[in-house]
């Protein structure tokens, strides 16, 4: 019986996957990652080791969630050493959970590798800190993917009213509605909002607004996933403490009025 490594690969700068991470990378006999996963991580693989993408857009999965457990399992039965490589951390909105799931259910031995997620890595890298002892006791990671039709999943009165700093995953597509739901349930149109597409790569471009303003900045902008929203008053750091751009040749930032 092999072995399968649950490894999250960071928010895309290599430079952030953990050591751990990293040795699972290095003793795969098969990697199985994802489109967010940083390729010069590959690298580090054995020359022999078998390499399967399984990537997924918004609205367009290159392999199923159902084949690729299908997968992790197949080859952990062969006796290989398989590491499934994930972009941030497996274990937010990573679908990390369903895979552990599908391994115990078949007595398959495994190892969850924790990564940096984005909600806290991009906004890091933007000169924003998520928590902050004069602007933000609290910090909430929220999904802002939504399926049409689906029954409405997040508690956006909690969130309005009770936490200071959100970081919202794959949100770009639902700004809008994004907005108007957090504006509804009693957050201020004024507070403080950015968006960081590709945060911690040579890509990142950061575009900051307010809650009532954003949605149109971001049409402007044109910005497109993978993005990384994230709304409080903790957004005003930026202007002190921003530090990536400044070492980023092709890095792209527009301010909005706070």
């Amino acid at each position: 019986m092999g072995k399968v490594y649950i490894v999250g690969a960071g928010p895309g700068d290599p430079d952030l996957i953990t050591v751990k991470g990293l040795r699972c990378i290095e003793k795969a006999d098969v990697i199985l990652y994802d489109r967010l996963v940083n390729k010069e991580l590959l690298s580090h693989a054995k020359p022999e080791a078998d390499l399967i993408y399984c990537g997924k857009l918004p609205n367009y999965h290159t392999m199923k969630q159902e084949t690729i457990n299908t997968f992790l399992i197949k080859y952990a039965k062969k006796g290989k050493v398989v590491t499934r490589l994930k972009g941030g951390d497996p274990f937010v909105f990573g679908r990390g959970g369903e895979e552990a799931e599908a391994l115990a259910k078949q007595s398959i031995p495994f190892e969850i590798i924790p990564g940096i997620s984005a909600g806290i890595a991009a906004p890091a890298y933007a000169g924003i800190p998520v928590t902050h002892r004069d602007a933000s006791a609290s910090f909430a990671v929220v999904t802002g993917h939504r399926k049409e039709g689906a029954e409405e999943e997040v508690k956006w009165e909690s969130l309005a009213k009770g936490v200071d700093t959100l970081a919202v995953y794959m949100g770009v597509s639902n700004l809008p509605y994004i907005c108007e739901q957090l504006i509804k349930h009693g957050k201020d149109q004024s507070t403080p909002a950015v968006i960081i597409e590709w945060g911690t790569t040579s890509m990142q471009r950061t575009v900051t607004a307010t809650l009532g303003t954003i949605v149109d900045v971001a049409k402007k902008e044109r910005i497109q996933n993978p993005s990384m929203i994230v709304i409080g008053e903790v957004v005003r750091f930026r202007e002190k403490i921003h530090w990536f751009e400044k070492q980023t040749e092709n890095a792209y930032q527009v301010s909005g009025v706070l």
